[in-house]
């Protein structure tokens, strides 16, 4: 295990020497949503000089890049007299570069300024049906990429090779955050968005996770499983009833249009509603009340998830052999295997007891496939029998 810390500025350019010396280090990276990760060093001056708003941290693994975006808090000092603290420690906390795109909202008009937006209530932005790549990526590109307002443009960001992938959707946004609007017209083809830092480029891609349950498998006896815990909880709601149509104060007809989404969950479990509403969608010739419904289901299925403490192997190895977003195989000590998305991959390292790879299996951020639920509940059941017998 080798890693390097650089902090860069906005433009990609290093600014010092690699930061040495640090005592603890950890990064989350999440699927279709930003990185969390923090590192804790001597707060020499070399590097509390390097550590200032604007600048970017950039983490690499093996000379791969494992993350890298902005300084999220540049700076949490500790000094102790007590400790006999030296020059003290300090904190950093970073992201990635998707966390620069999140700060951004839709604007109905792009190429207008906020200020010269067209003053009537019901100006949106609406790509009609679009391939779902596209969609997100216009949106990335209008509001904050390469053809957005100067004032607008994120600092060495521009568009990844077109993957092809997505079927065609419509998406309606207005004021949105924009990472949202991305994920609504990500989600129903299970699509995945991203950056990647690449030379002195920030790009952003959309792309379709993998299918590796036959090669990228977990387990004691591959020696690659040192742990796995679960939790099984109700789904909060099985049918979506989207409620579409012209806002009442502006249609004294109150014209309406419903739609039910669901998601089969009522039969492992029980019925339970959920009224989404999506006023100015006169009906779901598009999809859109459809769509609104399946992205509900998305936070409301059950909340099963599978979380696994993980081993690098010459084998199988995070970010090499599998990524955010594609399918792996966990088998469980009692022999059930269980196949879900990887939702989150976090890296724990110290100079003293080298790294750890924890893998977040199926959580609740994304649909869990009723397989899953189904698995674990049987998983349940039988360490219930195990433990009664006890």
């Amino acid at each position: 295990m080798t890693i390097h810390l650089l902090v860069t500025d906005r433009n990609l350019t290093v600014l010092g020497d690699p930061i040495t010396g640090w005592t603890k280090l950890a990064c989350e990276t999440h699927f279709n949503a930003p990185a969390s990760g923090s590192v804790t060093m001597p707060a020499r001056q070399e590097y509390m000089e390097l550590l200032q708003p604007g600048n970017r941290l950039v983490m690499l693994r093996d000379g791969t890049i494992w993350c890298a975006g902005p300084l999220e808090v540049p700076q949490e000092y500790t000094w102790d007299l007590e400790e006999n603290a030296g020059v003290g420690t300090v904190t950093v906390h970073f992201s990635d570069d998707l966390a620069r795109i999140a700060g951004y909202l839709t604007y109905p008009e792009p190429a207008k300024a906020f200020s010269a937006q067209t003053k009537t209530s019901d100006v949106v932005r609406k790509l009609t049906a679009v391939n779902a790549e596209t969609i997100i990526r216009t949106l990335v590109s209008e509001n904050c990429g390469p053809t957005a307002l100067a004032t607008r443009r994120i600092e060495r960001l521009v568009l990844d090779t077109v993957a092809g992938v997505g079927a065609n959707r419509t998406v309606s946004t207005r004021f949105e955050p924009l990472l949202d609007a991305c994920r609504k017209a990500a989600v129903a083809d299970g699509l995945g968005i991203r950056t990647q830092q690449v030379g002195s480029e920030i790009r952003f891609g959309v792309y379709a996770p993998r299918d590796l349950t036959d090669t990228a498998r977990f387990s004691a006896g591959l020696g690659n499983l040192r742990s796995v815990s679960f939790t099984l909880a109700a789904p909060t709601a099985t049918s979506e009833l989207v409620q579409g149509g012209n806002d009442p104060a502006d249609d004294p007809a109150n014209t309406r249009v419903y739609v039910e989404v669901a998601s089969g969950a009522a039969g492992d479990w029980y019925r339970v509603e959920k009224l989404v509403e999506k006023s100015g969608t006169d009906d779901d010739s598009e999809g859109e009340l459809t769509q609104a419904g399946v992205l509900a289901l998305g936070n409301d299925n059950p909340q099963a998830s599978l979380a696994t403490v993980t081993v690098d192997t010459e084998d199988l190895r995070a970010g090499r052999d599998y990524g955010l977003g594609d399918l792996v195989a966990v088998v469980l000590p009692t022999g059930l295997e269980v196949a879900d998305v990887v939702q989150t991959i976090r890296l724990e390292a110290s100079p003293e007891e080298g790294e750890l790879v924890t893998t977040v299996v199926g959580n609740s951020d994304q649909t869990t496939m009723t397989r899953t639920v189904r698995t674990i509940r049987d998983l349940a059941y039988r360490l219930g029998q195990i433990e009664g017998r006890g």
